[in-house]
Parts: C-alpha cells; structure tokens; sequence
C-alpha cells in the first residue's frame, strides 16, 4: 500500500497559498487555467475516492471513463509535432511530460509518486519504454492503479509493474 498522506499534505499546502485572482493564471497544460486545473484536481480527489471505496460514479449507471492511448489520433504517433485542436503537439505532451518526471527524480528522494491521467501515463509509459502496440491489449489503467517502475531520466526506466500485474520490461 502506498502512503498518500505526504502527496496529499503537500497538495493542501499549495492549494491554501492560491489567491482567487491567480485563478486565470497559466499552468503547463496548456488546456488548462489555474481554476481549471484545481477543479480537475477535485475531481479526480472524488474519482480516487469512489475507486478506493469499489464505488461507481452516479451510483453504478454508467462506467467509469477509461484512458486508452490507443484511441489518440494516429497523427499523435506519426506526427508527433501536429498539434490536436486546442491542444498540444504530442512533442510538446512529451517534453512537458519527461520535464514533469525529470524534476520529480531529481528531488533525491529513494522513491517517488507521481499522479497523472491513465491516458497520459499510457502514452508516456509507451514512448519512454518502447512498449510494443500490443503490449496494452487486455490491460487496464483504472483510477488509482500503480505504474510501477525504476530509473531515472538519463540511465532510463524499466516497467516492474502495471497495476496489480509484475511485469519485467527494460
């Protein structure tokens, strides 16, 4: 079991210091403003909340959402500096995204925790590691699954496992 209570502390303190006029303020995601940013962040507070109690959302009447890299336009893989209609290059998703990972691992911690959309984490988990197309064929990335993985940055990182599944990669 992973301890989240540091992650969520640190998150409280920082959302405490926002003022209601930096609320418009930019962000990395482009997508995104400051309040936009914070009520996604509400949002998936409640969908970790409901997959931690085996709950659906709206009481069981429709599924929850699933990430799915493999349903990125083509475009996203083949050209990966066209940009997707009010929003970014899948270059411009990477370097953010290797950016984000980068200063995680640089803080010197032994280990580290990073939260982040299972779509997001599919498509870097597949470029990062050189994931063959395949290899998400019958696996899931529901709300609050771990991506296990060691490394860092320069030397590169090895998949240990996807969700509740070892798995050995890299």
């Amino acid at each position: 079991m992973h301890d989240l209570g540091p992650a969520a502390r640190e998150m409280t303190r920082l959302v405490q210091g926002v003022r209601d006029d930096q609320l418009g303020d930019p962000t990395p995601c482009t997508t995104y403003a400051l309040g936009d940013l914070l009520q996604h962040v509400r949002g998936l507070a409640e969908a970790f909340t409901l997959a931690g109690r085996k709950e659906q959302p709206d009481g069981g009447s429709k599924p929850p959402p699933q990430g799915d890299a493999s349903l990125l336009p083509a475009r996203w893989r083949d050209e990966p500096d066209h940009a997707i209609p009010g929003g970014d290059s899948g270059a411009g998703f990477m370097e953010r995204y290797d950016a984000a990972i980068a200063r995680i691992a640089s803080d010197g911690h032994e280990s580290a925790l990073a939260v982040s959309h299972g779509a997001a984490m599919r498509v870097w988990c597949s470029a990062s590691l050189g994931l063959p197309a395949d290899f998400f064929d019958g696996r899931r990335l529901d709300n609050a699954h771990v991506v296990t993985m060691e490394g860092d940055p320069v030397a590169g990182w090895r998949l240990l496992a996807w969700g509740d599944e070892p798995v050995t990669h890299g």
